[in-house]
């Protein structure tokens, strides 16, 4: 993935993933429909890439569509391929806000994941793998797809949908816990979750967005019945913390709490000025799951030199993680040395490097 030019806006790459039925599409449509206005681009099984709008009503999908053939991504495409498709979606003239790549049933999360990390496109970040899960059939899923363990130690967000039709909501949630790492957990039904897990809402009215494929082949009765809580009421929230501080943070101790991240963290996000270990730059960090990349570019002329960090995730101690913070202020000159930096800058990809190392089996 290469390094962006300085205030080159990425767009986030998000890989959705879980077994047959166990609600990816039904929240992606949620994530339409929630999604504040922001533009949506969306790469979906064997359908192709469509351009959704969020603020329009449902249209026809035109030439937007772009085949991808047999329907599973990792067999389908390889990188270089995926690669077209996110530049097509990626155009400063779209408009798009984040790509959703909704993986078919019986593809594997590491492999996409794998290739949206080895990108060439520098107007892309990579976002974090969603886990999508049936609470109500979470044991037989086990029993013929054993595979689903290694997934769920891969992700960085899991989503325990259909707790409505599962009589031990809160075992699977507890095993579900012990089977990932430190991805974020969180209950949904009907696949809804607060869309700021995943990307940045604009501001502004709600409003429907374009259907998806399911959408037109199930007839507009099934999501009134299915929906009969309201769009009002999410099923599930996010803890956040705004961190700011006129003090610049020690690099050091900045990497040890990143490393060392608790679980539930699912999203960092914002600008850290590191004082006079660069006093040309601030560090724009972008952080999901176990994903981190800074960014250094110029501070902007006139702006005030401040570290603000945005931190979300679900199940957060947010005062324990905003003491952490504080005890990252830097006290320099009296502990600055010179070889500060070198933890922040193994995060730092140049335009000439290769693609980062991909994520592990568990």
């Amino acid at each position: 993935m290469r390094q962006p030019s300085p205030g080159q806006r990425q767009i986030p790459v998000v890989v959705l993933a879980g077994f047959l039925g166990s609600g990816k599409t039904t929240l992606l449509n949620h994530l339409l429909h929630r999604s504040g206005g922001s533009r949506i681009g969306a790469i979906v099984n064997d359908f192709g890439a469509i351009e959704i709008d969020a603020m329009a009503v449902a249209g026809a999908l035109g030439d937007s569509t772009v085949s991808l053939g047999n329907g599973c991504l990792c067999c389908a495409v390889d990188a270089s391929e995926l690669d077209s498709y996110l530049e097509r979606l990626a155009r400063p003239d779209t408009g798009i806000d984040v790509i959703v790549i909704e993986a078919s049933g019986l593809a594997e999360p590491q492999e996409l994941v794998r290739m949206v990390l080895a990108s060439e496109h520098p107007g892309i970040v990579y976002g974090g793998l969603v886990e999508v899960v049936d609470a109500a059939e979470f044991d037989d899923t086990r029993a013929k797809h054993p595979e689903i363990d290694r997934h769920l130690a891969l992700a960085d967000l899991v989503v325990v949908n259909k707790l409505d039709r599962a009589a031990d909501g809160d075992r699977v949630i507890g095993l579900v816990r012990e089977l990932t790492e430190c991805a974020a957990v969180v209950p949904a039904t009907y696949g809804r979750i607060d869309p700021e897990f995943l990307f940045d809402c604009r501001p502004g009215e709600e409003r429907v967005g374009q259907l998806s494929f399911d959408d037109l082949h199930r007839g507009p009765d099934t999501e009134a019945t299915e929906d009969h809580t309201g769009h009002g009421h999410l099923h599930s929230g996010y803890d956040s913390l705004s961190f700011v501080s006129e003090v610049p943070l020690d690099p050091r101790r900045l990497m040890q709490f990143l490393d060392g991240r608790s679980a539930g963290l699912y999203r960092i996000k914002g600008y850290v000025d590191f004082g006079p270990y660069d006093t040309v730059n601030r560090y724009a960090v972008h952080a999901v799951g176990r994903f981190l990349r800074f960014y250094p570019e110029p501070w902007p002329d006139g702006d005030q030199r401040l570290t603000q960090l945005v931190l979300i995730g679900s199940g957060l101690d947010t005062p324990a993680l905003g003491k952490e913070l504080e005890a990252c202020k830097s006290d320099a000159p009296h502990t600055a040395d010179e070889h500060g930096m070198w933890g922040v800058l193994r995060y730092v990809q140049g335009p000439e490097d290769e693609a980062p190392e991909p994520l592990e089996e568990a």
